[in-house]
């Protein structure tokens, strides 16, 4: 029986993904997975708090590699990426990206303007409060007087804030899984979610250059 695992992160480094992109990101020393939001077989979303100090429970580590558990994540390369730097190179056959589907039906690439496209009644929603909590929790904080000179904001430090932010992780996975639901009408052929794979390996792996060539 193949279950179904739906899977969204919140991350914290040092390196701007915008200026560097997520290898680099994800590679940073102080590089760390905040929140994992789960959902198995289509049940309640639920909250994994890692930088509170939760784990992981022994059975979702192994079915991050079991292949009886297919993962799915809105811009699956992201989470793939993340959670491969702790558990080794994750098998990309084993994952679905809801971005990457919606992309092959005509959609855009963003989790909430998928969803407001698709029309996702309210409670399916992507959550608008993500982009200051992420500020907040995710990057580097300039250092004041005012926060005792801290350059990074923990939960401790506004737990409201953090209440706010597992809610808003715990939201995109529902919403992830509606807008899978809503495009499972029109699966992605095998031989597209091969060529997904292989884009996947390749930006993991990188690209053979001929040094020499690019000297001369």
């Amino acid at each position: 029986m193949i279950h179904h695992l739906s899977i969204d992160l919140e991350t914290y480094s040092s390196t701007s993904i915008q200026k560097t992109g997520a290898f680099k990101y994800v590679a940073s020393d102080d590089f760390e997975i905040l929140l994992f939001a789960y959902s198995l077989d289509g049940a309640p979303v639920q909250i994994i708090d890692l930088a509170s100090g939760e784990t992981l429970p022994p059975w979702l580590v192994d079915s991050l590699k079991n292949p009886e558990y297919l993962k799915h994540a809105y811009n699956a390369p992201f989470e793939w990426s993340c959670l491969s730097k702790f558990l080794g190179l994750l098998p990309p056959e084993q994952w679905r990206c809801t971005m990457f589907h919606g992309l092959y039906c005509g959609y855009t690439a963003g989790l909430g303007a998928t969803g407001r496209a698709l029309g996702l009644p309210e409670d399916k929603q992507k959550l608008n409060t993500g982009k200051a909590l992420i500020r907040y929790f995710c990057v580097p904080c300039k250092p004041t007087k005012a926060n005792g000179g801290r350059t990074r904001n923990m939960p401790r430090h506004d737990p409201d804030k953090w209440k706010l932010f597992q809610e808003y992780c715990r939201q995109d996975v529902v919403t992830e899984m509606e807008i899978e639901r809503r495009l499972s009408t029109f699966p992605v052929p095998d031989w597209v979610q091969k060529e997904w794979e292989t884009d996947l390996i390749i930006n993991a792996r990188g690209v053979a250059v001929d040094m020499d060539f690019v000297a001369g």
